[in-house]
């Protein structure tokens, strides 16, 4: 019995599911009486999602929202990447929240060395943005996945293609 398993390690989301936070955020907003006549708009683009709104304390009250309609929807939050509040016109704020997706070269090289340190019989590399596992037994795979979910990264991990 030579056959080898693995699976990839990825770092994506379900567009479909934070298009419907997005617009869950939206409709609340229109709708909760501190924040109606705010005229903030939330805007979902292809690599980030722009929030203007007139202060600071309603910019909060939209990442909240946001942040928990999304956890609602089994996102993880990890795909924000909050950048720095600019100032708009009309003593507006506005912010870009970048949507992270893929493994960095990095974060990839530190998840290949902590698999090489601690399991001695798997092999891992970099493929692109994700990264490829494979072993000899299901069992240690099982064991790689359940180390790498203890590990705090900066990116949401997804485990696919597990044969």
């Amino acid at each position: 019995m030579a056959a080898t398993y693995s699976f990839d390690i990825v770092s994506e989301f379900d567009r479909q599911e934070l298009v419907n936070a997005v617009d869950q955020t939206v409709r609340e907003l229109k709708s909760r009486y501190d924040l109606k006549d705010t005229q903030t708009t939330v805007e979902l683009g292809a690599e980030a999602i722009t929030v203007n709104t007139d202060s600071e304390f309603t910019l909060d009250a939209v990442h909240t929202l946001l942040q928990t309609k999304t956890a609602k929807r089994n996102l993880s939050l990890k795909i924000f990447d909050y950048g720095k509040v600019e100032s708009a016109s009309g003593n507006r704020v506005r912010q870009e929240i970048k949507l992270r997706q893929g493994i960095g070269q990095e974060i990839a090289k530190q998840i290949t060395k902590l698999i090489k340190d601690e399991f001695k019989k798997i092999q891992a590399s970099i493929q692109g943005d994700s990264v490829r596992v494979s072993a000899k037994s299901k069992d240690e795979l099982q064991a790689v996945i359940q180390r790498l979910k203890q590990e705090d990264l900066p990116v949401a991990l997804q485990f696919t293609n597990y044969r």
